[in-house]
């Protein structure tokens, strides 16, 4: 695919670099400028585009106000920010972008971006909306943009309206509540496990009783080790009916292992 992109930033040397960088890639065609969110507008208004990279901090609508008018197109295009401060990547990828690029931008990590928009629009026939039913989630550590596959994600903590993802990565901050990652992730294998948990059900290596606590054992990828999670009297029924039917439990967990 082929990229018609809409460039967007308010100070003309950095709008300059940025499409000058962009028109060097061989997956991006016709490169249109706009010097704010109102003429970026006009110009989605007359032509048909696939990716618009932009600033956040503009005069008038800022960048991220602009995500979200986009967000009511039908088939809006695929988003990434384009901008200095490391601080608004949450608000960001709250509002669907693909990517989140710091300046001075290194050409290497825009040809990244572009790929992740090619990715975006291609995978979802044209939309390019995130969705946290992906098969990845995007995250933001120390200004650096990294995605994390969902099936590498062994149980999920709720923080308020935020999860944190536990992977073989590590562990990630999300502005996603728990409820959302439920409904959204039960077909592709995640349980409930108490109000403040989700668990990956092929991650499950066994569950014990302690006192009238249950606890559920969550093996974690990588080297970490495996973590008992309390399960809620409630859900205790639902799980174990899961881990013995659900096919996305997929058997791995180790021989030997009782659930």
């Amino acid at each position: 695919m082929t990229l018609t992109v809409l460039a967007v930033d308010d100070e003309p040397p950095a709008l300059d670099e940025l499409v000058y960088l962009l028109e060097r890639r061989s997956d991006v065609g016709e490169v249109i400028r706009a010097g704010d969110a109102t003429a970026a507008l006009r110009e989605l208004a007359e032509n048909s585009v696939e990716a618009i990279f932009l600033d956040i901090n503009m005069p008038g609508l800022s960048g991220i106000e602009l995500a979200r008018v986009l967000g009511n197109y039908s088939d809006p295009p695929s988003i990434v920010f384009v901008t200095a401060h490391e601080d608004r990547a949450v608000d960001a990828f709250d509002v669907g972008a693909v990517d989140y690029l710091l300046k001075p931008l290194r050409e290497e990590r825009l040809g990244q971006a572009v790929e992740r928009a090619v990715a975006a629009r291609s995978a979802a026939g044209g939309d390019s909306r995130q969705d946290v039913s992906d098969d990845v989630i995007p995250v933001e550590l120390s200004g650096v943009t990294s995605l994390v596959r969902r099936d590498s994600i062994s149980w999920v903590e709720a923080v308020g309206d935020y999860a944190r993802l536990h992977s073989d990565s590590g562990a990630h901050l999300v502005r996603i509540p728990l409820s959302t990652l439920e409904s959204r992730w039960r077909e592709h294998g995640f349980s409930r496990v108490h109000r403040s948990y989700l668990v990956y059900l092929p991650m499950v290596s066994g569950m014990r009783t302690s006192g009238s606590q249950t606890l559920v054992c969550v093996r974690a990828n990588g080297t970490s080790p495996a973590v008992e999670l309390p399960v809620s009297r409630r859900q205790s029924r639902e799980l174990k009916e899961r881990l013995v039917h659900d096919p996305l439990r997929a058997y791995r967990t180790p021989s030997g292992d009782d659930t």
